[in-house]
């Protein structure tokens, strides 16, 4: 039963990601969403400021925290607030889904499982080869186990 509902979690996840599959190929501009939105809507930094209720210098800071990977999620979602805007967050798998991601994380837990156990055969002379058909096997095998 429980694996039923991860299979259906995991499919509902994939179709709300699908969207933001494409928006991975954008990147971010070199200095950052906030400044070239924030310029692109011709919106000065004390402007800004202003609309935030902060120091003149804050915008700016968060601008630099932002080129610089240090930026909140908190601070993203106030500045996209004060410039009428809203934050979008996900995390998108390189995969072409999560099931894939999943699978093929299976996989390799799976593989290094057995190519384990290969490797202690083979010091005992009883190897048996075919460490891919195992592997796979394997996998069947535990999803096989969490579904009862």
């Amino acid at each position: 039963m429980r694996n039923e509902f991860q299979t259906l979690r995991l499919q509902q996840l994939d179709r709300s990601l699908e969207r933001f599959q494409a928006a991975k190929a954008i990147p971010r501009p070199p200095r950052g969403w906030i400044r070239a939105t924030r310029q692109a809507l011709g919106i000065s930094s004390g402007e800004l400021a202003k609309r935030m209720g902060t120091s003149r210098q804050l915008p700016l800071q968060l601008e630099k925290s932002e080129a610089e990977d240090r930026i909140t999620l908190k601070s993203l979602r106030t500045v996209a607030q004060a410039m009428e805007c809203d934050l979008v967050y996900a995390l998108v798998p390189r995969a072409t889904s999560l099931d894939a991601l999943s699978r093929t994380q299976a996989l390799n837990k799976a593989r290094e499982l057995v190519v384990r156990v290969e490797h202690s055969m083979a010091l005992e002379d009883q190897a048996v080869g075919g460490v891919e058909e195992a592997a796979k096997a394997e996998v069947l095998r535990t999803r096989r186990h969490r579904a009862k």
